[in-house]
């Protein structure tokens, strides 16, 4: 039945570069705040060494775990495999995430370090420090047979990049980011690059909730012991302009996540 373990057993870690999904799951915060579930399939994830798990995350409408990731304080993100063929297993990896968006030098350098394959689309890689592995039984777990992995978003981005190359902002990937990754659900700075791109072409974000659960100012950053970040002070100003809350006068030093 259940077990835990500090590191990923080496049986374990055969496994698990042989599954086709896998699932990821954080949250912010906020009590307030919205859990995200997400799931990835696709060959677009590796293990460095007994304590280090990584994926690709290709674009998407949504950007939840990456603003989750970067919110001071937090990086909490579980990992989740599951066997859908042979004996029942479930394995999930407890961890911190980091975000190393495209393009920067962290992201540049792990890509070099372990040779990374991406493609058009990727928008980081999200390495996860584990802090334990825990593995089950997956008793209920119906099987299911593998056909193939869809196209359609590699094929979607593939010609957002290359609009992008070809001087079409408005149909690139980087207004893209803007729009639809430069906020989570819940109001938190997403995609710093969409941030950026936001400010600079001035994007408006996308609505992504409606109703009474729809924020009506960011959910911003918690103070720690050693302050706020300057970018996240900058964020935090920006996206109270974007959400129209141009009343809003606290200073951004000392703003408390909800």
């Amino acid at each position: 039945m259940g077990a835990f373990f500090e590191t990923i057993p080496e049986t374990t870690r055969v496994w698990l570069l042989e599954q086709k999904v896998f699932w990821i799951a954080s949250a912010p915060l906020s009590a307030s705040g919205h859990i995200n579930v997400s799931p990835k399939g696709g060959s677009y994830f590796g293990i460095v060494d007994e304590k280090t798990f990584w994926y690709i995350d290709l674009t998407g409408s949504g950007i939840e775990t990456t603003s989750h990731l970067h919110e001071p304080g937090n990086g909490r993100i579980t990992v989740m495999f599951n066997a859908f063929d042979g004996p029942p297993k479930i394995v999930r990896l407890w961890g911190k995430g980091t975000v190393l968006e495209y393009c920067t030098p962290d992201f540049n350098s792990f890509v070099a370090t372990h040779s990374v394959k991406t493609i058009p689309g990727t928008r980081s890689i999200i390495r996860v420090d584990i802090h334990q592995v825990g593995t089950s039984c997956g008793f209920s777990m119906p099987k299911y047979d593998f056909r193939e992995f869809r196209p359609t978003l590699n094929d979607f981005f593939e010609k957002r990049v290359a609009a992008e190359e070809a001087g079409d902002k408005k149909n690139g990937i980087e207004n893209y980011w803007a729009y639809k990754n430069q906020l989570s659900m819940d109001g938190l700075p997403g995609m710093q690059r969409g941030l950026v791109t936001a400010q600079k072409e001035k994007v408006k974000p996308i609505t992504k909730m409606v109703g009474p659960a729809a924020p009506t100012m960011p959910r911003v950053v918690a103070v720690n012991s050693n302050g706020v970040k300057p970018f996240f002070v900058f964020i935090i100003a920006f996206v109270c302009f974007l959400l129209g809350q141009r009343s809003a006068t606290l200073d951004a030093r000392n703003l408390i996540a909800i």
